[in-house]
């Protein structure tokens, strides 16, 4: 059994930490969050309620970050301002300016919940967890783009390396530009120890040859449902997953590789909001049978 949640994105999710919309959330200008548009807040706490049952239902226990953060529409996604190991979090530090205060915030809850803190970025570092994956338990694939800079990978290799991490820099391309958000796990999701889902136009060449490296086979996302976060998948325990409804040709693919796909309707959460499954999930404890 793991301690905490997790130098693995796939074992099974036991309890993870989310933060359900508030006025925040309702009254986002989309011009500044980069938002598709304003998102209805009832509908918004509609689906995040039901995102939470579906979680509960899955078997995991769900904890709320309710810390007061007015002024932080995007702290909905509580899975950006850390990453949690085995032997505690990692604080980061935003990379988007308009969600600094994040951290100390979820790390005061993590702190509640028993999860110690490890470390914390400084000074010009900065990094989000939507540019951390763990490939395996002793490696993580970090996204270099706009939110996670030079400073932040050198400090993470700094503070993992004790623990006996390798850190793997991954270069993301310009996207849309700074305003836009492209993480790492825009374009790929573990579903197991040896599957990912992933976009492959986006995925550097080396990325996908150490994923070959380390046998890891590819369920690929067509180019029409990448928009409607195809590779956004919360891996809920090996080849057992959550996915947002919709993108067919994905979960067929998903299906087809051994996969239980379970769905949430956000409209209002993620396609308005650029935050998919991953996004809106802090995964605080998973638990492995193997040895």
């Amino acid at each position: 059994m793991k301690s905490y949640g997790s130098q693995s994105m796939v074992d099974s999710l036991k309890r993870v930490v989310v933060r359900r919309p508030d006025e925040a959330f309702g009254n986002a200008d989309p011009a500044r969050w980069h938002y598709v548009s304003q998102p209805d807040l009832g509908a918004a706490q509609a689906e995040h309620d039901a995102l939470a049952a579906t979680l509960r239902e899955a078997g995991c226990e769900v904890l709320y970050h309710e810390a007061t953060l007015p002024d932080h529409a995007d702290a909905i996604f509580t899975h950006d301002p850390v990453v949690v190991t085995d032997e505690g979090a990692v604080v980061l530090r935003m990379g988007k300016t308009g969600r600094r205060g994040e951290e100390a915030a979820i790390a005061a809850t993590l702190e509640g919940l028993g999860v110690p803190i490890l470390a914390a970025l400084e000074g010009e570092a900065t990094a989000e967890g939507g540019d951390l994956v763990w490939v395996d338990d002793r490696t993580l694939a970090v996204g270099r783009g706009y939110r996670t800079n030079a400073e932040g990978f050198r400090q993470l290799t700094a503070a993992l390396r004790p623990l006996g991490v390798e850190t793997v820099e991954v270069q993301l391309p310009h996207g849309d530009g700074p305003a836009s958000c492209l993480h790492l796990m825009s374009f790929i999701s573990m579903l197991d120890h040896d599957l990912a889902v992933v976009y492959p136009p986006l995925v550097p060449v080396p990325f996908m040859e150490l994923m070959a490296e380390r046998g890891i086979a590819l369920v690929e996302v067509p180019e029409e449902e990448y928009p409607t976060m195809g590779p956004n998948v919360l891996a809920l325990a090996p080849r057992r997953c959550l996915a947002i409804e919709g993108n067919p040709v994905t979960r067929k693919r998903m299906e087809a590789a051994g996969c239980e796909v379970l769905t949430y309707r956000g409209r209002e959460l993620s396609l308005k909001a650029e935050g998919g499954a991953t996004c809106l999930t802090r995964p605080i404890l998973r638990t492995s049978s193997a040895p």
